[in-house]
């Protein structure tokens, strides 16, 4: 009888945790949680005497599966930023890329920073999908999304191709950086003056 009890209450944990890998927010919490999931699986499967499925369980379902998601999860959280070589020194940028850091972990996405030894490396970067977004101190012009640039700018300019990272680092303050979206077709049109002091309005 108490062993009944025991298997009950055991099994009654694999709904409970499948709950809480559905409803959890944190991507890295839900793979923790997923993997107590398998490890219940495979003791369920152990106590009613499939231990090659509990085995299989136990190294495929829990280990294997556990180990890709954490690869996938951790390389498609990331926000890859280009920026100039020498461009941005530690003081200056330190309180942009403090701000950035602390938006983009809202939402469980991390921060790497790729340095470029000129515009169009970075422009060709952005253009062959190597990063997301550009950060830098210059206007970085692109194609025909072009206007005169307004008397105060702010300090830094972000460029990004990915929309949904554009909604995102909608919440810094606007007298931080300047923000502008890239679509795919201004992508794919020819480099522009640099010389040219010209703004975007996304």
């Amino acid at each position: 009888m108490a062993e009944d009890l025991y298997v009950v209450a055991i099994t009654a944990l694999l709904p409970l945790t499948a709950c809480m890998v559905v409803f959890q927010v944190n991507p890295y919490h839900a793979l923790v949680i997923r993997g107590i999931l398998g490890a219940v699986a495979a003791l369920v499967y152990a106590l009613f005497g499939a231990a090659d499925v509990a085995l299989t369980e136990a190294l495929v379902g829990t280990m294997l599966s556990i180990t890709l998601y954490a690869v996938a999860v951790r390389s498609s959280l990331t926000m890859r930023v280009g920026v100039l070589e020498g461009e941005l020194s530690a003081e200056s940028s330190e309180q942009l890329f403090s701000a950035v850091r602390k938006t983009l972990s809202k939402y469980h996405l991390r921060l790497e920073k790729r340095a470029y030894t000129n515009v169009q490396a970075l422009q060709a970067a952005l253009s062959a999908k190597e990063i997301h977004t550009i950060l830098s101190e210059q206007w970085i012009p692109w194609g025909s999304l072009l206007s005169t640039f307004p008397e105060e700018q702010p300090p830094y300019h972000i460029q990004t191709r990915i929309q949904r990272l554009h909604e995102i680092m909608a919440e810094l303050p606007p007298t931080l950086a300047s923000l502008t979206y890239i679509n795919a077709e201004t992508l794919s049109q020819p480099e522009v003056n640099h010389e040219k002091r010209q703004e975007v309005h996304p």
